[in-house]
């Protein structure tokens, strides 16, 4: 049976028994609307009275008498579903001392565009502790070695970027653990013994001996010689293995 048509024909669609076209085409609509949102420069900052989650962290060098304060401000990504994801979108670093303002502002307007950007953000703590101060450096209690105030604020966003997940901080096993407080009662046992010119205040700051020497891998005066081996009781490096 043969079918005249009087019209122009402006489309056309072939049938195969199964979906047609249109109603794949819908299906793909569909599924690209529901996309998963990642991170780029078109996120943008909510508007209004809807805040920013985040985290405020002090930092107080024996360089300064004003302390510096670091803000972290984080946004949270597909919400409600099983993508959501915590990222860092802006940083801020207040401070009374003024001898700071213009490279703290340039640095935090940097960092906050790479923030904004998406993709591996966590190569700016490795930077920025990478920077050394001409001046020298120095101590934070516990014994950790700062190179520079720039790598202590790198050593704050490392630990903000292990909070929310996107760094995986690097812990001891048990065992491992076991043997270090081992190590550090033998070490503290032994300075007591022999190093009786030590005033008995020295290594309280640190809780390590007062003759532990600065480890190369941890930025930790934590590093003795227990059986003929230099160990680090902070973070387990041993260069006999």
């Amino acid at each position: 049976m043969s079918i005249k048509i009087n019209s122009k024909i402006v489309g056309y669609e072939v049938s195969k028994g199964g979906e047609s076209t249109k109603e794949k085409t819908q299906s793909a609509e569909g599924r690209t609307s529901a996309k998963v949102i990642r991170m780029t420069e078109q996120v943008q900052r909510p508007e209004g009275y809807d805040a920013l989650e985040g985290s405020t962290y002090k930092i107080k060098t024996p360089l300064d008498d004003h302390a510096m304060y670091v803000t972290i401000n984080d946004i949270i990504l597909n919400q409600g579903t099983e993508h959501e994801q915590r990222r860092p979108f802006e940083i801020f670093i207040n401070s009374k001392n003024m001898d700071h303002f213009q490279w703290i502002v340039a640095l935090t307007r940097l960092m906050s565009a790479v923030f904004r950007k998406g993709g591996d953000v966590t190569f700016l703590s490795e930077e920025l502790q990478a920077v050394f101060d001409p001046k020298g450096g120095y101590f934070k209690p516990g014994g950790k070695f700062m190179p520079s105030i720039i790598a202590e604020i790198g050593a704050v966003i490392e630990h903000h970027l292990q909070k929310i997940g996107l760094m995986e901080k690097e812990e001891m096993s048990e065992q491992q653990q076991l043997l270090l407080d081992q190590k550090r009662a033998e070490a503290v046992a032994f300075a007591e013994k022999t190093l009786t010119d030590v005033g008995p205040s020295a290594g309280e700051e640190t809780g390590y001996p007062a003759s532990a020497t600065l480890c190369h891998k941890c930025s930790t005066k934590a590093v003795v010689v227990m059986d003929n081996c230099a160990t680090c009781l902070s973070c387990g490096y041993s260069k006999c293995g």
